[in-house]
């Protein structure tokens, strides 16, 4: 009976041995999508109030957890049948995704009407803040949802010769690494400035070091506010002109003779805008027949 046991525990003990070497050659491959993940999704969580901040990134970080409980079984069970289904719903993200970030650099140089309307509001009303809430929130976990599932599905490539245990474990790891690691960082930024006022009124008159970091802390977040714009936008374009790129082959044999980031972000911005005209021209329709 106790060599049962012990047998057991050194069976468990290996699998985890094997699925801790897996998990981190996982890891690695979907760095990449990791990074962009943050960059993303750090750019959507910031923009609040400061005690609002927690929880829409909490709000943000429950929807990551739904997409990851809704991809995981999904995509498993769509591997096993038939894959190629999952590259269909990859392109479809991708598409998204590209129309996001085409989006944001067209509302850059041609601001939206609503915008400039927003901008001469001197006093927003509760109800106006909850839908503001709203509509970034929604926004975040669609876009969570598109790089979780390219992040599964890098994941599942990894190990995809192991035993199904294994795969589930270690695609399973990697999912939880996406979303605890990116929206800790994430909440850790965005108390930036929070910390740097503590830190501040800490050392005021007892340590200037602490009151020099502090300030170091208020003043960055600024600019890590606007440089998280700009990486998060070329992330939307990088990521869905990856998608593109590696799974199309019209895109695959296009731009061979460029750098593979400077092509995916060429192929994602053409694709983007190709949408956005699609459905600037659609609304301006739609406008002319409802007036």
């Amino acid at each position: 009976m106790a060599s049962g046991i012990f047998s057991l525990l050194d069976d468990v003990a290996a699998l985890m041995d094997d699925v801790a070497a897996m998990s981190k050659i996982a890891t690695k491959k979907t760095a990449g999508i990791l990074g962009d993940d943050l960059a993303v999704n750090a750019e959507k969580a910031m923009g609040f109030v400061s005690d609002r901040e927690i929880p829409v990134i909490w709000a943000i970080t429950k929807g990551s957890f739904v997409n990851k409980l809704i991809i995981l079984p999904v995509v498993f069970i769509l591997n096993a049948l038939y894959p190629p289904a999952i590259i269909v719903i990859l392109v479809i993200g991708g598409l998204y995704l590209a129309y996001e970030g085409a989006e944001k650099i067209f509302e850059f140089f041609v601001p939206h009407p609503k915008e400039q309307e927003t901008e001469q509001i001197t006093e927003v009303t509760p109800e106006q803040v909850i839908a503001f809430e709203k509509t970034k929130i929604s926004s975040a976990i669609r876009t969570d949802f598109i790089l979780s599932l390219e992040i599964v599905i890098i994941a599942i490539g990894t190990v995809t010769e192991a035993p199904f245990i294994k795969q589930l474990l270690v695609v399973t790891i990697v999912a939880l690494i996406a979303t605890v690691g990116v929206y800790g960082i994430v909440a850790l930024m965005v108390r930036m400035d929070d910390a740097g006022y503590k830190l501040i009124k800490k050392g005021t008159d007892k340590s200037k070091l602490l009151v020099s970091f502090g300030s170091i802390l208020v003043k960055s977040l600024p600019i890590i506010i606007r440089l998280l714009a700009v990486l998060g936008t070329l992330a939307l374009l990088l990521v869905a002109g990856g998608i593109f790129a590696h799974h199309i082959d019209f895109f695959h044999h296009m731009l061979t003779s460029l750098p593979a980031t400077l092509k995916e972000f060429i192929v994602g911005l053409g694709v983007g805008f190709v949408i956005l005209l699609f459905v600037l021209a659609f609304q301006k329709i739609k406008n002319l027949v409802t007036s």
